[in-house]
């Protein structure tokens, strides 16, 4: 199952640079493209929001 981030995204960007599969994209609340997340969690242990959470 793919995380997914809520409203509560600041948009830092902290997460997108840790994603290895470059699954997140930029706006004012970052994108998890569930067909490249790997659920790895990375994003969701580095996210200072705690914005993004498993789908």
């Amino acid at each position: 199952m793919a995380y997914v981030i809520s409203e509560d995204c600041m948009a830092c960007g902290t997460c997108a640079g840790e994603c290895p599969n470059e699954a997140i994209s930029e706006g004012d609340i970052y994108h998890i493209d569930p067909d490249k997340c790997v659920d790895c969690g990375t994003c969701a242990s580095v996210c200072p929001a705690e914005a993004i959470k498993q789908a």
